[in-house]
Formats: C-alpha cells, sequence, structure tokens
C-alpha cells in the first residue's frame, strides 16, 4: 500500500472506478472519464495532506497491479475506513489483508478507540471481508447512505467495529 499519485488516475479508471459492478455497492457513481478519476486522485493529496484522510492504493506485490484502494478517515477517538476492489482481485484475501494492515495501523495511535466502517446491507462480500478483518457486526443504520446504484433513496447498512478496551492501552 502506498499514497495515491497523479500515475494511477489510469489503472484505477481501467480496472475499477468505471466498472458499474464494482461501484454497485460504493456512495459514488461510475467514473465517466480518467478526468474523473484525476480530480479524484487530486483529491486524495489533498485529504492525505490536510490529515483528514489516508487513501492507499493496493498493489500487488508479485507484479505491480494496482487491485484497488483503501481509506482511512480519522474523526477524534474513532476512525471509519472504506475501501474498493477490482473485480478479478475479488476472493483472493486481497482485501482482508489490507483491512487488517489499515485497522492495526489506526489502533496503535494513542486517540484511536474504535475503527469502523459500514456495508449496504445486500453487499455480502464486504460484510466477509470486515468480518475476516476482525470486525464485529454491531447493527443495522436504517436509511444511512444513498447508493446510485440502488436508486435516490438511502439504504439500510450494516456497521461494524473494533474496540479497543482500557486494558489494551
Amino acid at each position: 500500500m502506498r499514497p495515491a499519485q497523479e500515475v494511477d488516475a489510469a489503472p484505477i479508471f481501467e480496472r475499477y472506478a468505471q466498472d458499474p459492478e464494482v461501484t454497485r455497492f460504493l456512495i459514488w457513481k461510475p467514473h465517466r472519464s480518467v478526468t474523473e478519476t484525476h480530480e479524484f486522485i487530486q483529491r486524495c493529496q489533498c485529504v492525505w495532506t490536510e490529515g483528514t484522510a489516508y487513501p492507499w492504493v493496493i498493489i500487488r506485490k508479485a507484479d505491480h497491479l494496482l487491485l484497488g484502494m483503501i481509506e482511512l478517515r480519522p474523526d477524534g477517538h474513532k476512525a471509519e475506513v472504506g475501501y474498493v476492489l477490482a473485480r478479478d482481485a475479488w476472493g483472493h484475501g486481497y482485501m482482508t489483508e489490507a483491512l487488517r494492515t489499515v485497522v492495526a495501523r489506526a489502533l496503535a495511535e494513542p486517540q484511536i478507540w474504535r475503527v469502523w466502517a459500514y456495508c449496504q446491507v445486500q453487499n455480502s462480500a464486504s460484510a466477509r471481508v470486515l468480518e475476516k478483518a476482525g470486525l464485529r457486526r454491531e447493527g443495522i443504520l436504517k436509511r444511512w447512505a444513498i447508493h446510485p446504484a440502488f436508486g435516490a433513496e438511502p439504504q439500510d447498512c450494516f456497521s461494524y467495529a473494533i474496540v479497543r478496551d482500557a486494558a489494551q492501552k
């Protein structure tokens, strides 16, 4: 994993950002052009500099293929995680490995006590990733997020989290 760079725009667009199947459960629509992806990369660089979010691209070690992205968004004592993975990388454990790494990194920070994520209730693959990475389902967030592939109405989402107890400090 490494921070996103301008050179990542074309691979991100080609590998997953324009794929409606990959973006189906996400809160953004598929990119229509690589220009949108360039704008996204600029946002990634900006939030990293500001310290408001930490987006990493996920690169396969064997051949340096860009597989997807994962982002940590700290907010006081908690941090949210979001992620996306190219379709041909699904089911190989890449996201579980990346998520475990990001969760461990976040919980190593003394101010972070809770790392959480949500997924649309029909997204069973993402739910499995969260569970395999050690997060526990806490419940359903009713009408939590708008997923454009499902229309304009907010969708129900599962909430997952891992928390550190006082003994772990």
